[in-house]
């Protein structure tokens, strides 16, 4: 199938080249022509394993291209896809701008051929009428260009434009840094229409991936399609999103009560995950979540359920343990070190989770925020950041270019993306270049006992 992808940043980028791969032609658009320039040479602007390597081989195999000429992706595309970035507004709300302006572009570059048009970007509920309608005011504008053009009469205009498209809700659940292996090995597949034919174009796109042909194991039975409604397919995202977020609040909140009556919350996190009604994954104690998706879509329901009338109680407590816990590392360094002021901080980690170089609402912002505030010294080594230079948007931080020169001098390390290969970090010499040998291990990720052996002193959340 002929598929545009419009907007290449990590959705967009990640869902064009899957689809490119199993099989589809797909032309990606993005307003940015440096963006475009890098693509076409090859290169991801963005730090995704696997995805380069898909990328390049699905632009020699001549299925993939890259434009910033939206007018040539809307005519070339059966099935356009809307991936434009939704960043949160100071109120909570979505920043639609980009989604409108994609949208009312796509009306004006509309032939007289059937087109279905899918939301991928997160998207406040309700908001398929409301793109159908930006759609077909950007048909109108046409229209009317074309009367003034001198094309004649308004009625002869519309019928040089037959603009005929249906709009889908495709919302996105992958996860940064295994976005390619959740691409090709997803737990359902969500289509929101009320149309059919818009139904049957999306079920024989995904068909690839349904049928397991580029899973992992192919054995498995086949993903679930789940259609339904627009609204309720916008709702999916963010009802997941928002659970999910929430079930990390809650164990660390549990983890807190943990460190002060003397449990172990790994143990306990075990005990409950095991429950099949629970599960274990999104157990994980530690210093609270971040990235783009869940702040933004947890405050977008928010804003949502406010908007029509209702106090959503149990997201607001989501995010208000979330901000505490951002600290919680901070509390942990003062009853190590006492006073912070002129003391060394250094932080393994920097990104919001491994594998990615993503920095947005990332908790080693605040850790570096609050200690500056509270005058301590703070350098910082991520295997990502500290190697790709996007550490020039940092203030308040010393880069260090390798883990030793991070350990040297510091009075503390404190754990913050639980990267792999910090697990394989040579903790006995990082000991030795320690003016003190503390660990706040901020993800419950290292070895306790290999590092106590060493002379650490370690610290842990949750774990007494």
């Amino acid at each position: 199938m002929r598929v545009c992808v419009i907007g290449t940043g990590y959705v967009g980028l990640v869902t064009g080249v899957c689809l490119s791969h199993i099989g589809h032609n797909v032309i990606c658009v993005d307003n940015n022509e440096e963006k475009v320039r890098l693509m076409k040479s090859g290169q991801s602007p963005i730090y995704e394993p696997g995805l380069s390597e898909l990328m390049k081989s699905s632009m020699e195999a001549g299925k993939l291209e890259f434009t910033s000429d939206i007018a040539s992706g809307v005519k070339q595309g059966e099935i356009l896809f809307i991936a434009v970035g939704t960043p949160p507004l100071p109120t909570g709300e979505s920043d639609t701008r980009y989604v409108e302006a994609v949208a009312r572009s796509i009306g004006a570059h509309l032939d007289n051929t059937y087109k279905v048009i899918v939301n991928k970007s997160t998207v406040p509920i309700g908001s398929g009428d409301w793109v159908r309608m930006i759609v077909l005011d950007g048909v109108a504008e046409r229209q009317k260009s074309l009367v003034t053009a001198g094309s004649g009469s308004s009625e002869e205009a519309a019928k040089e434009i037959n603009a005929e498209f249906d709009v889908v809700s495709n919302p996105e659940f992958l996860r940064e840094g295994s976005a390619v292996y959740d691409t090709f090995n997803p737990d359902r597949i969500v289509l929101g229409s009320n149309s059919q034919k818009a139904i049957a174009m999306m079920e024989e796109l995904y068909a690839p991936l349904v049928e397991r042909k580029f899973a992992e194991d192919n054995s498995l039975p086949e993903v679930p399609v789940v259609v339904t409604d627009l609204n309720s397919a916008e709702m999916i995202k963010y009802a997941a999103n928002a659970f999910l977020a929430t079930k990390i609040s809650f164990i660390n909140e549990v983890a807190n009560v943990c460190d002060r009556v003397g449990a172990d919350v790994t143990q306990v996190a075990k005990g409950i995950g095991l429950d099949s009604r629970i599960g274990s994954k999104f157990l994980q104690a530690g210093i609270g979540w971040g990235g783009s998706c869940f702040p933004k879509d947890v405050s977008a329901l928010i804003h949502t359920a406010d908007d029509y009338g209702y106090e959503a109680q149990l997201l607001k407590s989501a995010v208000s343990v979330n901000q505490r816990q951002r600290v919680i590392a901070i509390e942990k360094l003062q009853k190590e070190l006492k006073i912070l002021k002129g003391k060394t901080v250094g932080l393994l980690g920097l990104t919001f989770k491994p594998n990615t170089d993503d920095m947005r609402d990332a908790p080693s912002l605040n850790l570096i925020e609050e200690l500056n505030r509270l005058g301590a010294k703070v350098k910082a080594y991520d295997p990502i950041v500290s190697q790709s230079g996007l550490s020039h948007g940092l203030s308040g931080v010393i880069i260090e270019t390798n883990p030793e020169m991070l350990a040297d001098g510091c009075d503390a390390l404190v754990l913050v993306t639980d990267w792999e290969e910090f697990l394989k970090l040579d903790f006995e010499k990082m000991a030795k270049l320690m003016a003190h040998p503390v660990v706040i291990d901020g993800r419950n990720f290292l070895d306790r006992n290999a590092l106590e052996t060493l002379g650490f002193r370690y610290v842990g959340v949750g774990r007494s």
